[in-house]
């Protein structure tokens, strides 16, 4: 039963590939038009991530927690049967990580061509709750 050729698709991206997009609020919104479930899931702690979505209006349908992201992505597939499973990721290690997870691994630049999405120019401000960089930070 197919419903409309790549709509039964879940679509995870790891934290950082979010982040190297211009529009992460519009990307959540094109993508839930072509996809049935869309999440972040990523090695930093939950709070980062939350914070990043509600600073970006995205409201997402999973995220890892305080799992990391190989085992969000099991949990995920696990919870969410769709006909393709799509991680978005940043490098050599995102592939592997969908690889032995089994999910599509695509890379951000190579999802944003297709999509039509906007990179990021790289100036966007820091975090201030990364501890990167803080000798002050626990």
């Amino acid at each position: 039963m197919d419903s409309g050729g790549n709509s039964d698709m879940t679509l995870a991206f790891e934290l950082a590939a979010l982040q190297a997009l211009a529009e992460p609020d519009s990307v959540f919104n094109d993508a839930r038009q072509w996809t049935k479930y869309v999440g972040v899931v990523s090695e930093k702690p939950t709070y980062v991530v939350t914070n990043f979505t509600r600073k970006n209006r995205i409201r997402q349908d999973f995220f890892s927690g305080p799992r990391g992201v190989e085992e969000s992505l099991v949990n995920v597939k696990r919870q969410f049967d769709t006909d393709r499973h799509v991680f978005v990721g940043t490098n050599d290690e995102d592939r592997e990580v969908a690889e032995t997870s089994e999910w599509e691994y695509l890379p951000v630049e190579q999802a944003a061509e297709a999509a039509g999405w906007d990179l990021a120019e790289g100036d966007e401000e820091a975090d201030p709750f990364e501890s990167e960089g803080r000798d002050d930070w626990p």
